[in-house]
């Protein structure tokens, strides 16, 4: 990593029961959350955007947040990302199929019409080089309702904000899941 983090001690005792939970959870405490807790403000603020966004009453199905959050990684080159979220999507969908399949997800049939509007959305806010189109949002519209398409975007915007933020920090993956060497971008 590019900047080191602190022992657990040393961080204010408001977060340590955060850390806890983590460990609880994962089995560990996850590097990320020892880099943004060297700002307290912005772990808080970092923390309760991820609940609201991982909610249980959000209208994205677990899955398809999981899916969101994988593809977002592979673009941006997130080791600790895609790890972690290749563990919780393959847990979500009962398999490692979607996770070993997702480079190429246009190709394969394991993902339904939903799915590959999601990704190509996805994509387009992830991607500098690419832009959401008209067309592109009434498709969107076909499988989701204005608010949904909001929580979605704001997923994938907070996605990227975390995969950026470890990846320029060089967090590596925490071994929560055997994802292929060859997981990134396309």
């Amino acid at each position: 990593m590019r900047v080191s983090t602190k022992q657990i001690n040393e961080y204010p005792w408001a977060l340590r029961p955060f850390f806890w939970k983590q460990k609880r959870k994962y089995g560990a405490v996850l590097q990320p959350g020892l880099l943004w807790a060297r700002v307290p403000q912005l772990f808080g603020a970092v923390a309760v955007l991820y609940g609201v966004l991982d909610r249980k009453g959000s209208p994205l199905s677990p899955a398809l947040r999981s899916l969101v959050t994988v593809r977002v990684s592979q673009i941006n080159w997130c080791n600790f990302c895609v790890d972690i979220n290749s563990a919780t999507l393959a847990k979500r969908t009962g398999s490692m199929e979607k996770v070993e399949n997702l480079l190429e997800w246009r190709e394969s049939s394991l993902f339904d019409a939903k799915e590959q509007v999601v990704l190509e959305y996805t994509e387009a806010i992830t991607y500098s080089d690419r832009q959401v189109s008209d067309e592109l949002m009434a498709r969107l519209n076909n499988f989701f309702d204005e608010d949904s398409i909001i929580e979605l975007t704001g997923l994938i915007a907070f996605q990227n904000m975390s995969s950026k933020f470890n990846s320029a920090l060089d967090v590596p993956s925490q071994g929560f899941c055997k994802v292929p060497h060859d997981h990134f971008n396309s």
